[in-house]
């Protein structure tokens, strides 16, 4: 039985992706081979990139799920039928809408790359097969699905490794994405490329992809006095009656001062308010975001003092969001900040407390945050991530290869816009210690390869020799995903 989120994830996609969001030019030739007769000639597509994205060596491939989900649902509404006997040329039989609304997948068969693993240019990762006007119509929709999910998993994936294994990594791209669907798309497919976490709740509905999150900075500046905190008490973890709590922080504020050698008159009661209150909501959820006015003379004070009280309750507050000036250097100030009251005031889990860093965090600047020394423990990312700024798009494509069970190649006076005929099998070859040496593209008819035998090896888009390989593994990279429908 189909869980609420899969059924509500089913919906989400047949909703964005509906067999009308497609090219006119597929309706077109459809109607073109239906009119020759062709409409059910076996053929067969594949879809490819050309050149691995951001000038790296290797891509994910990733929207397979939703390509499954498309291709399992696939069918033209009366409705659907209606608009585009409204758009096609007036002379369209009208046989042919007829033919449309019977139209489905019951006879499309899709062999894949299985989601998520790493690829490189012009090796297929789908290949798609059933009769000509099904398959042709599917091109569009398959790209859409393949292209951005692939790309945005990709860069998450050299996130991940700019970050590497200890720093925890946040999507937070839903306000700068390209529409609705490409945030939610950017967090479902950051997440299969190494993020740990999301600030998508609707992501975290959908996909049991897991959400954080706190404060804004407009939650701070909302705040001016103290009169505004309400309730002003708040009773201890295990329960003992209400505590006065802005009486408890202010005198954790002196003693956080006194001990800093800071000056009482430079925080900001505002700020000070703004914790007081999310604190009391959340005692066990306190993460402030502290550079709404300065870090140092006002939002750390503010942070420790409301904290301490926590610990003096019973709770466990969780850290700090910093979101401006140097991440690095803040940090390090931060984490002493955190040691100091920890020593003085007995609390050992206050030195380790967590660090977010957050401010249009890029590839590289997350690279070079870790050549130098800081204490940041989770990197929000959002700008860079979901838009893909390096490079728009991947490029795939959606390439016929064979038509009746012959062979179809495209010739094109640009050689990179070439085609490789007929189906394929493709093989990942490895070394004694299970490295990949390369992936190999083979007709299907030809004999796979095997561990310990040589083989020579045509590199793709190379001006090189050929190439003797002696693979210790050998896997096969596609697997059949779809068959008539299911």
């Amino acid at each position: 039985m189909a869980t609420c989120e899969g059924k509500e994830a089913l919906s989400s996609v047949l909703n964005r992706v509906p067999p009308l969001l497609t090219d006119l030019y597929q309706f077109t030739m459809a109607y073109a081979y239906w009119r020759a007769g062709r409409h059910n000639e076996p053929a067969v597509f594949e879809l490819f990139f050309r050149d691995n994205p951001f000038g790296g060596g290797f891509s994910l491939f990733a929207g397979l799920s939703d390509c499954l989900l498309f291709l399992q649902n696939f069918t033209f509404s009366d409705d659907d039928v209606e608009y585009l006997r409204s758009v096609l040329p007036a002379g369209t039989d009208a046989a042919f809408f007829s033919y449309l609304k019977e139209l489905d997948c019951s006879s499309v068969s899709v062999s894949a790359v299985p989601e998520g693993s790493v690829v490189f240019a012009r090796v297929p990762l789908l290949e798609v097969s059933g009769p000509l006007a099904v398959v042709q119509l599917l091109e569009t929709s398959l790209l859409c699905l393949v292209n951005y999910a692939s790309l945005v998993c990709s860069n998450a994936a050299r996130f991940r490794l700019a970050a590497g294994p200890r720093r925890r990594l946040m999507e937070m791209g839903l306000r700068r994405a390209q529409g609705p669907d490409g945030g939610l798309t950017a967090s479902r497919y950051t997440y299969i490329g190494g993020f740990d976490l999301t600030s998508n709740a609707l992501a975290g509905r959908l996909f049991g992809i897991p959400v954080a999150g706190t404060m804004a900075h407009s939650y701070v500046t909302s705040f001016s006095s103290l009169e505004e905190v309400w309730p002003q008490t708040l009773e201890p973890c295990g329960g003992s009656g209400p505590i006065d709590f802005i009486c408890l922080v202010k005198g954790w504020l002196g003693r956080v001062c006194q001990l800093l050698g800071s000056k009482t008159n430079l925080v900001r009661e505002g700020e000070l308010a703004a914790f007081l209150s999310y604190a009391i909501a959340y005692p066990q959820n306190f993460l402030p975001v502290i550079d709404s006015y300065s870090v140092s003379c006002s939002g750390l004070l503010c942070f420790c003092a409301v904290a301490l009280a926590l610990y003096e309750l019973q709770y466990r507050p969780l850290g700090v969001r910093l979101d401006s000036g140097d991440l690095c250097r803040q940090s390090l100030e931060v984490r002493r900040v955190f040691k100091e009251c920890s020593k003085q005031f007995s609390v050992p889990q206050f030195e380790s407390l967590i660090i977010v860093g957050t401010n249009s965090i890029s590839e590289q600047s997350l690279a070079e945050l870790n050549k130098k020394d800081n204490e940041i423990d989770v990197v929000g990312v959002g700008t860079h991530l979901v838009t893909c700024t390096r490079q728009p798009s991947l490029g795939c494509v959606y390439k016929l290869i064979e038509v009746r069970g012959r062979p179809r190649m495209k010739m094109s006076e640009d050689p990179e816009k070439s085609t490789l005929p007929g189906r394929k099998s493709v093989y990942r070859l490895l070394d004694a210690d299970g490295h990949p040496q390369m992936d190999l593209i083979c007709l299907s008819e030809e004999p796979a390869p095997k561990a310990g035998v040589s083989l020579n090896c045509f590199p793709l888009g190379l001006n090189k020799m050929v190439q003797t390989v002696t693979p210790a593994q050998v896997t096969s990279l596609r697997l059949e995903v779809f068959t008539c429908g299911q």
